[in-house]
């Protein structure tokens, strides 16, 4: 019976003794390709599942109309969930923004780089240092010595320029990004 056994083996090699060895290397190797593709197939929703949802996507951006915004108004508009503070500066506001000595300044950023026309600034309203909304939006809203925005809970104090004059934020008030899409509109994100 092992004579039987032998010859069958060596009747399947072949007179060369390799005649399965490359059908068995095929074999291996397509069983290995199929088990790759099956484990990526299987593994493909998981991975999916980690992208942001279409309704996130949605609010990765927001375009705003500021025909109505009358200067020295300011409009709050929500942008990822947080508030936007835009607002149309008045001259006076301009140029008390442009002639502060930056050097001053615990954040020093120039007014000229914080906005993209001289007469809109557009901030997250959101305060730096533990993430209060400060006040200065509303009519009537306190907005503190230097004419900008007054964040209620522990002081911090920001000007024209949403850049921090009193208090403990350590940052200005972060600009987003955004564009204009035309004179009178804007889009953020």
């Amino acid at each position: 019976m092992a004579d039987t056994a032998a010859s069958h083996i060596a009747g399947s090699q072949g007179a060369d003794g390799h005649g399965d060895g490359t059908r068995r290397d095929f074999l291996l190797l397509t069983a290995g390709a199929l088990g790759g593709i099956g484990a990526a197939i299987s593994v493909w929703p998981f991975v999916d599942s980690l992208n942001p949802a279409a309704d996130t996507l949605a609010l990765s951006s927001t375009e705003v109309d500021l025909a109505p915004v009358q200067v020295g108004q300011r409009l709050t508009v929500s942008w990822r969930g947080k508030p936007v503070f835009i607002d149309h500066r008045t001259p006076e506001e301009i140029k008390a923004a442009q002639d502060l000595d930056v050097a001053t300044l615990r954040d020093p950023q120039a007014d000229k780089d914080r906005v993209k026309k001289p007469e809109w600034l557009v901030v997250v309203g959101v305060c730096t240092h533990l993430g209060c909304i400060p006040l200065g939006n509303k009519p009537g809203d306190d907005k503190g010595p230097f004419g900008g925005w007054f964040c209620p809970c522990h002081g911090s104090v920001y000007d024209t320029s949403a850049r921090i004059r009193q208090g403990p934020a350590p940052q200005n008030l972060a600009v987003p990004p955004y564009q204009f899409t035309s004179d009178t509109a804007i889009k953020i994100g």
